[in-house]
């Protein structure tokens, strides 16, 4: 992405968000709302501790010359495996004035269309997210994300962005305990494998897949198979909802093993490049959500910018690939990874 887009960013997110040479949660511990990690920031900041501590094998005598970086999610082409994580909130969370919401989720979502990758869009208390995510997810492919909510606002929520006829429908679990939600007044609790089952059909039956996202141990991932999910999002919510997580890093490779052949498996969490994005593929998991870097572009420079950021990933995701060996997503194992 153009250091411009980072610079302008800059300016439009004063008070939320520094961007940070690197974004690691250490200037913003604390930071919720806002962009940081809750309370002491642990979470955040391990997320991309544990990721940077996995290394890779290079290798640079073999036959591959130009490693295609495309891959196939829930029955669609991806021209890399990366997408944009779900988040919405731009007024409280990421800056104001600067950038609307519909102008937000319509920049995330018709940025990733224009370089073969994929989009989600959020949700939350007040009314203008869900509907600028519909209104988004109208015009352009994506996956949108509704919190288990109580009682009907959950169906007519599902009912309104399944109308969209999206790739998929995400439930994002892991808002539990979201601050945000609480100080609006409007918290919510975590589901019982029976409620989400429940949910999980009324979703199937409207013809739609189902990814449940906030999965941290291989005992929830098990749970998200027997109640019929389609995909997992192995997360922490960016380490948001409680702090001294381990990072996403660590726990994928059980939760991979798990699970492996029943389901897709996404991971987000301080990925930040195309190295990182070949590290998680490596620890098991089929794509990556990638979130705060997302945001910046988004702020910084719209569609352009989300397109730039994604376009970077790419070339260096196919660098990362070229220097391990790699040929095609499916070469990537975890033979590419050092281990003393």
């Amino acid at each position: 992405m153009s250091d411009d887009y980072r610079s302008i960013a800059r300016e439009r997110m004063k008070g939320f968000c520094r961007v940070c040479p690197v974004c690691d949660g250490r200037a913003c511990a604390g930071e919720v709302p806002g962009m940081g990690g809750l309370t002491t920031g642990a979470s955040f900041r391990n997320n991309v501790t544990a990721l940077a501590d996995v290394t890779l094998n290079m290798t640079v005598l073999h036959e591959v010359k130009s490693p295609d970086t495309s891959t196939k999610l829930l029955g669609m082409e991806f021209k890399v495996p990366a997408l944009a994580a779900p988040i919405g909130g731009v007024s409280f969370n990421m800056t104001k004035e600067h950038v609307s919401e519909d102008a937000y989720i319509e920049a995330v979502l018709s940025g990733c269309v224009a370089v073969g990758t994929v989009g989600c869009t959020g949700d939350g208390v007040p009314p203008f997210i869900i509907d600028a995510a519909t209104k988004a997810l109208q015009a352009h492919r994506g996956i949108p994300f509704i919190k288990p909510w109580e009682g009907k606002e959950l169906y007519e929520k599902l009912d309104r962005v399944m109308e969209c006829q999206p790739l998929a429908v995400g439930m994002d679990v892991d808002a539990a305990g979201l601050v945000t939600l609480r100080k609006m007044g409007r918290p919510v609790t975590p589901m019982s494998t029976t409620e989400l089952a429940q949910v999980i059909d009324y979703v199937h039956k409207k013809g739609q897949r189902f990814i449940v996202k906030g999965i941290m141990m291989p005992q929830d991932a098990e749970k998200s198979v027997a109640a019929g999910a389609d995909g997992i999002v192995v997360s922490n919510h960016g380490g948001r909802i409680l702090d001294h997580c381990p990072g996403t890093a660590s726990v994928l490779p059980r939760i991979a093993a798990a699970v492996r052949g029943r389901l897709t498996v996404f991971v987000d969490g301080g990925v930040r490049t195309g190295v990182d994005v070949l590290k998680m593929l490596a620890l098991g998991a089929d794509a990556v959500l990638i979130g705060r870097p997302v945001s910046v572009a988004a702020i910084g420079g719209l569609a352009e910018g989300v397109s730039a950021y994604f376009n970077s990933i790419t070339q260096q995701l196919s660098q990362a690939m070229l220097l391990t060996g790699c040929s095609r997503i499916s070469d990537i194992s975890p033979e590419v990874l050092y281990s003393a």
